[in-house]
């Protein structure tokens, strides 16, 4: 058995939208900017895949610029708007427990003498609006907070934030919105924000093509030049077949999310009583309920999540860790840093995220091998060793 546990990294790209991309990878190959049938073809979808991603998210479609990917959607947002208000202000506001799509603009803008205010989140990983208030300045050009939390499934109170920057400053407010418009109902107008971040590969499209959302009269140069496409807000030629199946992904979504989150949640609330009744010593992070549906987040103590991922994968169970090395990093995870929680408890870091694909029969699986895997690695732990002599074990 093979069960795919790991949502957040990436989705499945569903069949409807496999097929639908095959026709822009054979016959229907033109350049958008040549003035022939072919190029009529390519032009022709990438407007109408423009339509549908828009209505994903109840834009108008001219508002859509289409990239790379979120990370390349997240990085247009900040370093162009930063660059267009440069006459205005120096100062930008984001969270701590950003995505580093967003921290290492900000760090590379901080170099260049741009100054930033990281805000702290309480022990659940939200951000407090208070403090966004507090940290907003009249020098403040841009805020970005994300809607949810990739490592804690925590989703953030958008539309207050947005209300505190429109009242008290006449900020930009961007959110990176790559992980929640899978799964939540993403309203730019209910937001309230001027960018928004999106990538195909999180709701079911392929990899390799996002989109950014810029509200009209909102400033913003561009990070890649040299070409006239998307209005001349990014060059380089388009990925049709990318851009063409994003846009199915997004009719699809739109269709079938409410139906999709209720099995997601019909799978996430067993396998969280599951695990409590089943592990000992296991702290769940995120908030409880204001958190995405397939999403659960963990810590097991006396273990390494590296080596739980390592065990459960011999099993046929993928998942995912933002511990230590999990992450390729060469630190702890920084957002359950920022949440307060000890080095010790960290390092046993669990995310588990959930398909619309998956099945109750495969929760089951996971409830029946987890605990075998925690059981193996606490046997060969000093520190739990340790901790069963103070018990009295």
């Amino acid at each position: 058995m093979k069960i795919y546990f790991d949502n957040i990294a990436t989705t499945m790209v569903h069949p409807d939208v496999y097929k639908y991309m095959l026709p822009f990878l054979s016959d229907n190959y033109g350049n958008p900017e040549s003035l022939h049938f072919f190029g009529d073809e390519s032009r022709t979808i990438i407007e109408s895949s423009r339509i549908s991603v828009a209505q994903l998210i109840n834009a108008e479609p001219e508002d859509i610029i289409f990239t790379s990917s979120g990370t390349e959607a997240n990085n247009l947002a900040i370093k162009g708007v930063a660059e267009a208000r440069l006459s205005i202000g120096k100062h930008l506001i984001t969270s701590s427990i950003e995505h580093f799509s967003v921290l290492h603009p900000y760090k590379r803008l901080e170099k260049l003498g741009y100054e930033a205010t990281y805000l702290p989140v309480d022990r659940f990983g939200l951000v407090n609006p208070d403090d966004v208030r507090k940290a907003l300045r009249k020098d403040t050009i841009l805020v970005s907070i994300m809607h949810a939390n990739n490592e804690i499934g925590t989703i953030q109170p958008i539309e207050e934030i947005s209300k505190v920057i429109k009242e008290n400053s006449k900020a930009y407010f961007h959110t990176d919105a790559v992980q929640s418009v899978g799964y939540l109902n993403v309203d730019i107008n209910e937001m309230g924000v001027d960018l928004l971040s999106i990538s195909a590969h999180k709701f079911y499209g392929p990899k390799g093509v996002g989109a950014l959302y810029v509200r009209k009269g909102t400033k913003m140069l561009p990070l890649i030049e040299g070409g006239v496409q998307e209005n001349g807000r990014r060059a380089g030629i388009h990925n049709v077949p990318g851009i063409a199946g994003m846009g199915k992904a997004a009719e699809i979504l739109k269709d079938k999310r409410k139906e999709w989150v209720t099995h997601l949640i019909s799978l996430r609330d067993p396998l969280v009583k599951g695990i409590t009744n089943l592990v000992e010593k296991v702290y769940f992070t995120g908030h409880p309920q204001q958190r995405l549906p397939g999403h659960l987040s963990l810590c097991v103590e006396f273990i390494e999540g590296e080596s739980m991922l390592m065990l459960l994968s011999t099993k046929g169970i993928a998942a995912a860790s933002g511990s230590t090395c999990t992450s390729r990093a060469l630190k702890a995870s920084h957002v359950l840093t920022a949440l307060g929680l000890p080095a010790e408890i960290i390092q046993g870091s669990l995310v588990l995220s959930l398909s619309p694909d998956n099945q109750y029969s495969e929760i089951e699986y996971f409830l029946k091998i987890f605990p075998e895997v925690v059981n193996r690695l606490r046997n060969m732990s000093p520190l739990y060793t340790k901790y069963l002599k103070e018990k009295g074990v």
